[in-house]
């Protein structure tokens, strides 16, 4: 009798177990995807914050329409085609492009598939497609040389700035808080699940960054909560010369803004060193 309830409990454990692995293996795409995170309304435009700006549509490769805003500066350093994280959209990326700006660098950034006013619904190949898309946008029809753009990703954005690197020349590569790639952040996050087996999406940031051949900044905060800084030291490790690595104080989400003088010095000096003076068309 006493064997036959241990048994009954263990197949209930085995079975639940499964079955939480099961949900996991299928909703993958909700847990990396959040574009109703805060919300898929594209609620505000960098004119409220003073800075012009052209809405701009593209088509992908295969067929789906995204949007995105370029923002010209003034006096232009350089162009930043920017890569958000997985929540959100464009929307609520004001606070970054206000630095780029006063930086002297012009902005082009874009919401992925199923996010903000883009169409479709977000998938791993899909979101390279999305920014290949942009890189064709910059490079063909407002002709911008390769050399003067700086690929920048934020978090899952750092992958998919850095896949794109890794296939043309842009003159720098910036990657803030940011993963090895998703296997390696899901064994991390749920070590009670098999998850090397279970995920259904790679993102393999530091095998990109081993075929970016352009000047790389890696960003990182020692305090984020959501990607280990071990994860930046990793990129830092795997990413080709020349190289530099911006230690942040902040969260994963504020960072950037709580080391604002940090982030600006360090990001600046970066550009001067390796895309001002060697890369930019004078």
């Amino acid at each position: 009798m006493g064997l036959a309830i241990l048994l009954k409990g263990a197949f209930l454990l085995i079975l639940a177990y499964g079955i939480l692995a099961l949900l996991a293996y299928l909703f993958q795409p909700y847990l990396l995807y959040l574009p109703n995170t805060p919300s898929r309304t594209v609620t505000g435009t960098p004119a409220q914050i003073g800075l012009a700006f052209e809405t701009v549509t593209l088509s992908t490769e295969d067929g789906i329409t995204i949007k995105g805003w370029y923002l010209p500066a003034a006096k232009e350093r350089g162009t930043i085609l920017f890569f958000h994280g997985n929540a959100g959209n464009i929307a609520h990326r004001l606070d970054s492009l206000r630095l780029f700006h006063s930086l002297g660098l012009s902005s082009f950034i874009i919401d992925y598939r199923g996010y903000g006013h883009s169409q479709g619904h977000p998938t791993e190949v899909g979101t390279y497609q999305d920014a290949q898309a942009a890189w064709h946008y910059l490079t063909q029809q407002r002709q911008i040389p390769g050399r003067k753009i700086i690929v920048f990703g934020r978090s899952l954005g750092g992958a998919i700035a850095s896949q794109l690197a890794a296939h043309t020349q842009p003159g720098a590569l910036i990657v803030e808080s940011a993963f090895t790639s998703i296997p390696d952040l899901a064994a991390e996050l749920y070590p009670f699940l098999p998850t090397r087996w279970l995920v259904r999406f790679q993102y393999p940031t530091e095998n990109f960054l081993q075929k970016a051949t352009c000047p790389v900044l890696i960003i990182h905060s020692r305090d984020d909560e959501i990607i280990p800084f071990a994860h930046g030291q990793a990129l830092f490790k795997a990413a080709l010369l020349p190289k530099q690595l911006l230690v942040l104080n902040g969260n994963h989400n504020d960072a950037f803004l709580v080391s604002e003088r940090a982030y600006l010095q360090g990001i600046d000096a970066f550009l001067q060193t390796y895309f001002d003076q060697y890369w930019s068309v004078k």
